[in-house]
């Protein structure tokens, strides 16, 4: 079970790895004007493409992992229910980044930068909330 564990903390934390950084592309992507290089949105948009695309695979193994060591240890209590239902925002949030990716695809974007900046944080509250649950376990 060692094993499985440390591949889903891999999978975590490489998840999360695109859960911080896409959000963070599209910072750069709705700061440009129209009068921004060409080139700079169509490079920026595909690493967003790419960074999302091997993202879902990345979720994917995270949760098979965490399935496995949940069907494993037997684990329960509150603080676990707590840990999924985190675990299923974070997944909403990846859903919602793609959607985001979408408009900016489609050259819809109506938010600023300074949305994104904050949007680029919710992440970081769901891994804080994560790891304190897995970690304190306080109920």
């Amino acid at each position: 079970m060692l094993w499985v564990k440390a591949l889903h903390i891999v999978f975590v934390t490489s998840w999360f790895a695109m859960l911080f950084y896409l959000p963070r592309i599209f910072v750069n992507l709705a700061m440009l004007t129209d009068a921004s290089p060409r080139e700079e949105r169509e490079r920026l948009l595909l690493m967003a493409r790419k960074l999302y695309r091997f993202g879902g695979p990345l979720m994917l193994l995270t949760f098979v992992f965490g399935l496995w060591l949940w069907l494993g240890y037997g684990i329960g209590g509150g603080w676990m229910h707590a840990k999924l239902v985190v675990v299923l925002l974070l997944a909403g949030y990846h859903g919602w980044c793609g959607r985001l990716l979408k408009t900016f695809e489609a050259g819809a974007n109506r938010r600023s930068h300074r949305w994104y900046r904050v949007f680029n944080e919710l992440p970081v509250l769901g891994l804080i909330g994560a790891v304190i649950l897995v970690v304190v376990k306080p109920f």
